[in-house]
């Protein structure tokens, strides 16, 4: 069975080049899937931002939407109509107060790993908050309990088992843009790699 095809000319405008879809949704993480239970989950807001956290109940206590997005990972496959539940980041940053010179975030998650945004980025209208994939809880597998989710970007910067964000007033590389991987990652220019010449 083949588990990839190249794209038809009738999907040009939607799969990146050098992408090929995906018939499953491959899992790929760097170390060990962190075990969050929901109950035990919270959300922490720090940095040049008002200090809170939020609880698994507060985050479903904001505007519940779906979301279908296609979903693009470095690796070179492409997920088309991915469908989610969760919370819209502008739902989220209508929450938080901002502190003057806030420009970049840096998203931790459990596990240690970390990403980086541009503010941006990181508020544009289709992103969003998943605690749900396809009607079902978000499997750790693939980011649960809570994952955001960056359509326009790599998926590498769609961070799995989010924990902390922290607002910066200049840009702090996350775990693979240290390792070699572009600090923005936007799939349309073939972002993969590094442009900070190591």
């Amino acid at each position: 069975m083949k588990y990839f095809e190249k794209p038809g000319a009738d999907l040009a405008d939607r799969v990146p080049p050098g992408q090929h879809l995906a018939k499953g949704f491959p899992v790929l993480t760097y170390g060990e899937t962190p075990q969050v239970a929901a109950a035990d989950w919270s959300l922490t807001i720090t940095g040049l931002a008002e200090a809170q956290t939020l609880s698994w109940q507060d985050l479903m206590a904001l505007p519940q939407q779906d979301f279908t997005a296609d979903f693009h990972c470095v690796t070179t496959w492409s997920k088309l109509d991915v469908t989610w539940t969760g919370v819209a980041i502008a739902d989220l940053m209508a929450q938080i107060t901002l502190h003057p010179g806030a420009t970049h975030v840096l998203m931790h998650c459990y596990g240690g790993y970390t990403t980086n945004l541009a503010l941006a980025d990181f508020v544009r209208p289709d992103n969003f908050l998943a605690h749900t994939l396809y009607g079902e809880p978000l499997p750790p597998d693939h980011g649960g309990p809570v994952r955001v989710v960056v359509p326009h970007l790599y998926a590498w910067k769609s961070a799995k088992w989010i924990q902390t964000l922290e607002f910066l007033a200049e840009e702090a590389l996350g775990f693979w843009e240290r390792n070699g991987y572009h600090r923005r990652g936007e799939p349309w220019a073939e972002e993969r790699y590094s442009d900070l010449g190591f």
